[in-house]
């Protein structure tokens, strides 16, 4: 079997392997291909029969130009960058890896919170460029300090990783309240699900771990900003698109809401005129969340556990059944 990887570098910049793949058949990894070059592309599948991707787009011209393939992985949750209908069309399963950076994501958006409550960064920059050692008082602070114990957290879809994130945030003696349209038992033991208006009203904390739908674009918006509390804390490192960025960086700028942390945003790598770069107390990381080197281990060992099943002739994790 002909493999070709086509942007391998973000999942293993070179420490992990791709030894699982080389065990299935003759494989070639490239770091990064143009994703806005279709002959690029196409060259580089060539005569492969399964075609690992990432973040590189696999249209509808592209399937239709490449006969030999068989197999599409995605190393990723999320698959739109494939033309699944396509695909299916033709008899190719697309596979994706559903879950493997649960406890990373659910961390992330802590340590998110954490920093927006402690500066921690900023407070060790200002020691390391001597503000600590000239002080007359023992200690200092820039920035309010926030205690998070008996504070409430909204968690706005509680799937998995929502669920991480309430067991955490019960952790630091918050209560937790979820909005999801499908209630869980295992999310009852974490968190009271409640509406989404009850969430906006009684949130300290606004955490988006939802799936992006056409229901839940933009759900972060200046109309369901105006219905939160003042000074609400909102963080995403779900889809940057759950938010209306200018109405977010409108909000963060009249004080409305107090902070954001983020790890999505709307295109990303991000623009340099996105309205979050230049709004108040708006913390921005490169979509990291799920990027720890034991996360991502786990997706190529998943990564090519799909391939192996392919093999075998009993496909799993298909989104295009």
């Amino acid at each position: 079997m002909k493999i070709v990887v086509l942007d391998g570098y973000t999942e293993n910049p070179g420490d992990l392997d791709w030894k699982g793949f080389e065990a299935l058949g003759s494989t070639k990894v490239y770091d990064r291909t143009n994703v806005n070059d279709p002959k690029e592309i196409l060259s580089r599948i060539g005569d492969a029969e399964a075609v690992i991707v990432n973040k590189t787009p696999i249209s509808r011209e592209t399937i239709a130009a490449s006969p030999n393939i068989k197999f599409i992985g995605v190393l990723a949750t999320g698959y739109n960058v494939v033309d699944v209908a396509a695909a299916k069309e033709k008899g190719i399963p697309v596979c994706n890896i559903p879950t493997y950076g649960t406890w990373a994501v659910g961390q992330f958006v802590i340590g998110l919170l954490l920093e927006i409550c402690h500066h921690i960064g900023h407070h060790d920059r200002v020691v390391h460029d001597g503000k600590w050692q000239n002080n007359a008082d023992w200690c200092f602070w820039d920035y309010p300090l926030i205690e998070l114990a008996n504070k409430t957290i909204g968690i706005i879809g509680f799937g998995r990783i929502g669920q991480v994130t309430g067991q955490i945030a019960k952790a630091l003696s918050m209560k937790v309240i979820a909005y999801d349209e499908f209630q869980t038992d295992t999310g009852k033991a974490i968190a009271e699900y409640v509406s989404l208006d009850k969430l906006l009203a009684e949130s300290d904390v606004i955490a988006l771990h939802c799936p992006l739908f056409p229901s839940t674009q933009g759900i972060i918006n200046k109309n369901t900003i105006a219905k939160m509390k003042d000074g609400v804390i909102i963080l995403n490192n779900s889809r940057g698109p759950l938010v209306v960025e200018q109405d977010l960086a409108d909000a963060l700028n009249s004080d409305k809401v107090y902070a954001a942390g983020l790890d999505v945003v709307s295109t990303e790598p991000i623009k340099g005129d996105n309205p979050l770069l230049k709004a108040k107390n708006c913390i921005i990381t490169p979509h990291i969340s799920w990027a720890p080197k034991e996360s991502r281990l786990r997706l190529m060992n998943i990564a090519v556990d799909n391939l192996k099943a392919f093999v075998a002739g009993k496909p799993i994790n298909v989104v295009n059944p």
